[in-house]
């Protein structure tokens, strides 16, 4: 998620009883700040995180400008600013077969 929605969302997790791990981490298209939450979560747990999430990712418009092509090739193809949808969260989730704490 970004790291604007991340702090409120931790507050959220800690209040819930989640116990996590928050990793800063970067986005690729826009360079900015994310945060990745990793969680251990029994099944019986998943909706509630879930409601959380969903509750503390907003999405918003935010306008990109594209860098000079000398910055980087990819960008350089955009001849001008567009508008483009931020925030949110992706979640992976898997199954584990066993889970120790040391």
């Amino acid at each position: 998620m970004q790291e604007p929605d991340a702090d409120a969302l931790a507050d959220e997790l800690i209040a819930a009883g989640f116990r996590f791990t928050r990793v800063p981490t970067a986005g690729s298209f826009l360079r900015e700040s994310n945060v990745t939450f990793m969680l251990g979560v029994d099944d019986d747990r998943i909706g509630d995180l879930l409601t959380l999430v969903r509750r503390n990712s907003t999405t918003r418009m935010q306008i990109v400008s594209p860098l000079p092509a000398a910055q980087d090739p990819v960008e350089a193809r955009l001849p001008f600013p567009i508008e483009v949808q931020v925030g949110g969260a992706a979640m992976f989730m898997f199954d584990l077969d066993r889970v120790e704490q040391l």
